[in-house]
């Protein structure tokens, strides 16, 4: 009869060694090969007349050699099941002499395995401490958006000439010497861009610039930090290269008259509202700010939770096993260096989902239907926005999407996720002790900015 004996070998690291008689695997061996003759197509024979001691010299040693190994699979699952053992990933194979899985000479073979089990934990949810931000909407930010809406709104004219910051340009950058010289072999790229978006000194040398002109900038002295990072990005070169030298031809001017603060302007952006005036348009425009610095700050203090979990929780881990599964057991077999580069962040992986089951079986977090089909009717109306007033029946474009949606399997298996989050987080945010604190604006943009996991 089968046994498995289990040996601790290291922290939360066991052995497990499956061993067969014969009379574990024979039976179910004999029985496959019986199945094998009746259905070998073999020349000269016919169908199920084929002599057993060819069928045997035939399949023999990979049928013997697929039976023992699917005795040995199971009775392995099965006392992992029985005995109810947690274990990471799945049971390794260990390098031990094994013998022959010999079909002419059947004996007694033992298997050895070794398993990772998870780590027993407490968690103190209530003893993380966090920031609730509270941004305040300025007039300036609100002014700021009015301009965006009126330009976004406005109509696109072709002046000859730059004339102010807010002339766009279609250009062409060219990489040079200081000099203006082209440098051989450099980079060559076009972009189109508000005169605004150079440094302050810069926009001088655009001025009175009409198509066809050139100017010689240096990226760290035309751009301020933000807009170099994105020009560095789109020209595809690394961020200590920005003392290169760059000639700027014009190829077309360009400026957007902004389109005036009127009832066409108000309906074109809040379709589904009755507003008549500049003020009540400024009060929408920041009602949506605020809202969506209020979802931003509440992003943050599930960040702020999550990092709360992930540092004042006390695992151990069976590491020595860990590392070998990550370099062999996966789907990409991996070197040393390679292994031990990506351990701690596989660790901080695995650490994290298994607080997220503790927590979603703590708060008996579950998904149904209906939340699949509302998460895809917000995200139809995330993507629409103001425009969804034009579809007519709403109600039956939402449920028409979410319906469409919902067969499609990707959808279902990320919208999951991010709602079973987003649940988990919602309640516990509730036990967590929440302090106000106000921030400005460019001060929390910069932290969302600068934000690593």
């Amino acid at each position: 009869m089968a046994s498995i004996k289990r040996e601790n070998i290291g922290l939360l690291n066991d052995k497990l060694t499956v061993t067969l008689t014969k009379e574990d695997y024979y039976p179910s061996f004999e029985t496959s090969l019986k199945k094998h003759a009746k259905t070998a197509n073999i020349p000269g024979f016919r169908k199920g007349m084929v002599p057993a001691g060819l069928i045997k010299k035939m399949y023999g040693q990979s049928v013997f050699s697929d039976e023992v190994l699917k005795k040995v699979e199971a009775e392995l699952n099965n006392y992992i099941s029985n005995e109810k053992l947690e274990i990471f990933a799945q049971p390794l194979p260990m390098d031990t002499q094994l013998l022959p899985l010999d079909v002419n000479a059947p004996t007694t073979y033992d298997f050895a395995f070794e398993v990772g089990l998870k780590p027993a934990f407490s968690l103190n949810v209530k003893g993380i401490k966090v920031k609730r931000y509270k941004v305040k909407v300025t007039d300036e930010m609100i002014q700021n958006e009015v301009e965006r809406i009126q330009t976004r709104n406005g109509k696109m004219t072709d002046p000859e000439i730059v004339e102010s910051d807010e002339n766009v340009i279609n250009i062409t950058f060219t990489e040079t010497d200081k000099d203006g010289n082209e440098v051989e072999g450099g980079i060559s790229k076009d972009n189109s861009l508000l005169v605004k978006y150079f440094a302050e000194k810069a926009r001088k040398q655009f001025m009175g610039k009409k198509k066809d002109d050139t100017v010689v900038i240096q990226l760290s002295k035309a751009f301020e930090d933000k807009e170099l990072e994105i020009i560095v990005g789109d020209l595809g070169i690394s961020k200590t290269d920005t003392d290169k030298y760059f000639k700027i031809l014009i190829t077309k001017v360009g400026l957007v008259e902004k389109a005036a603060l009127d009832e066409t302007l108000f309906l074109a952006t809040y379709p589904n509202d009755a507003i008549k005036t500049e003020e009540e348009f400024r009060a929408a425009i920041k009602k949506d700010i605020e809202g969506y610095y209020e979802q931003q700050a509440k992003n943050q203090i599930h960040d702020q939770i999550y990092h709360g979990l992930i540092d004042q929780t006390k695992m151990e881990f069976p590491v020595a096993f860990l590392k070998r599964w990550l370099q062999k057991g996966g789907e990409k077999q991996r070197t040393e260096e390679e292994t031990e580069k990506e351990y701690p962040v596989f660790q901080d992986q695995l650490k994290w989902t298994l607080i997220n089951s503790q927590l979603t079986l703590d708060h008996k977090i579950e998904v149904v239907a209906e939340d699949l089909k509302n998460f895809a009717k917000q995200q139809l109306m995330s993507y629409m926005g103001p425009q969804m007033g034009a579809l007519g029946d709403n109600d039956k474009w939402l449920e028409d999407y979410a319906v469409r949606m919902m067969q499609d399997r990707k959808f279902v298996e990320d919208s999951y996720q991010r709602i079973s989050t987003d649940k988990l987080f919602t309640a516990i945010e509730s036990e967590v002790e929440a302090k106000d604190e106000a921030i400005e604006a460019e001060k929390f943009a910069d932290m969302l900015n600068n934000h690593k996991h």
